[in-house]
């Protein structure tokens, strides 16, 4: 009896450091974690990426599963706080034993559970975490972390370009969020782009993620001489910046980029006031090719809304987890990662994209013009 009790603890605990190396017991089921910002200052990222996420594991999960066993989807609420991030991370990969996680949606609190992925060896994948030292930095790629979106140096290289080439404007002031690495990157690259393509930088000005009121700093600005104004933020601050700026007289054309992507930036600016906006974007509505147009109708079918960017890249976040898992040499992390390293020409709503050796998605962006508080048009563009 002795015998047979030592011979069960150590079988318990090979299972246990399976598992907790990514690794999952045979079962009619395969777990995948959802670590995003549910509620917190940047819920909306995290809600709309979950409705995609919802949507596609749905229809896989109608259409039989991956290789025939169903999805089970564990979900958490990081509260939009790095910390929790990477307490739920654990959990997820630990406890919970998932083969992979999707999300956080957002860069800081992604950043955060990637030293838990890459000790346990699980993948963890962003649809929407664009800051540029989220998969790679100085001390080279991270293993275990991928994204299937653009990162904020192409983004802010695409938006310069634009403002040059389509709006043919050669004098910008800057308004960024001094306190977040997003912002402040999206400023980085957008000047350096801007200025090497002959235009001037008139001025950089800051403000704080949280203020409201932006008289002070517009008021200087107003009697500047220049003919855009670049605004890398998120849609909180950027549709009063917005408000403000017209009501004040300013009525040159605003840029920014994705995280301008939400319905409250035209609701918090209003509809008078949400003219001449541009926003470099992942995905467009007005995208007539029927992989668009097929999500577009299931989304409206599901939730009664039409969908946004963040719905569209949560979307494919899931479709593009379960297509690694599907292709893995066996249900480990390790082999999930590899798989996903080894994608090409994945066919998504936001583009089709293969993985880049930095673990980035390879593909284009599109830059979405807001007139009367409603997305009027998209073009391609890119760096």
């Amino acid at each position: 009896m002795k015998r047979i009790i030592v011979t069960i603890f150590a079988i318990l605990m090979v299972v246990s450091l399976f598992t907790a190396c990514g690794g999952q017991k045979s079962a009619d089921t395969i777990k995948i974690g959802i670590n995003m910002e549910l509620s917190g200052p940047v819920a909306t990222y995290g809600e709309d990426n979950v409705k995609g996420i919802d949507l596609a594991i749905k229809q896989i999960n109608d259409a039989g599963g991956i290789n025939g066993k169903k999805v089970e989807v564990i979900k958490y609420d990081n509260k939009s706080d790095a910390a929790e991030a990477t307490t739920l991370a654990t959990k997820l990969m630990t406890s919970d034993t998932v083969l992979a996680i999707m999300g956080p949606a957002t860069s800081g609190a992604f950043k955060a559970e990637i030293p838990v992925a890459t000790q346990t060896k699980v993948p963890v994948i962003s649809g929407s975490a664009t800051a540029d030292d989220v998969t790679v930095d100085a001390s080279g790629v991270k293993e275990y972390a991928f994204r299937i979106c653009f990162n904020d140096s192409y983004q802010g290289t695409a938006m310069a370009n634009f403002a040059l080439k389509n709006l043919s404007k050669t004098k910008a002031v800057i308004l960024m969020d001094s306190s977040n690495d997003y912002s402040k990157g999206l400023a980085e690259s957008f000047t350096v782009a801007f200025t090497e393509g002959g235009g001037t930088i008139v001025s950089q000005e800051a403000y704080v993620a949280g203020d409201t009121d932006f008289n002070a700093v517009l008021t200087k600005m107003k009697d500047m001489d220049f003919d855009v104004l670049f605004v890398p933020g998120y849609y909180e601050e950027a549709g009063l910046i917005i408000k403000q700026a017209r009501v004040l007289g300013i009525t040159v054309p605003v840029l920014g980029a994705d995280g301008f992507d939400s319905p409250k930036l035209a609701e918090l600016a209003g509809a008078d006031a949400a003219n001449d906006i541009y926003f470099s974007n992942h995905y467009s509505s007005l995208d007539e090719s029927p992989v668009v147009q097929d999500f577009i109708k299931a989304f409206k079918t599901e939730y009664g809304v039409e969908p946004n960017a963040f719905n569209a890249l949560g979307y494919d976040l899931a479709k593009f987890t379960c297509d690694g898992i599907g292709r893995a040499s066996q249900l480990t992390g390790e082999a999930v990662k590899d798989a996903l390293e080894a994608t090409k020409d994945f066919e998504g709503v936001t583009g089709t994209f293969s993985v880049g050796e930095d673990h980035n998605a390879i593909k284009a962006l599109v830059v979405m013009e807001v007139q009367g508080g409603k997305q009027v048009s998209s073009v391609r563009a890119g760096v």
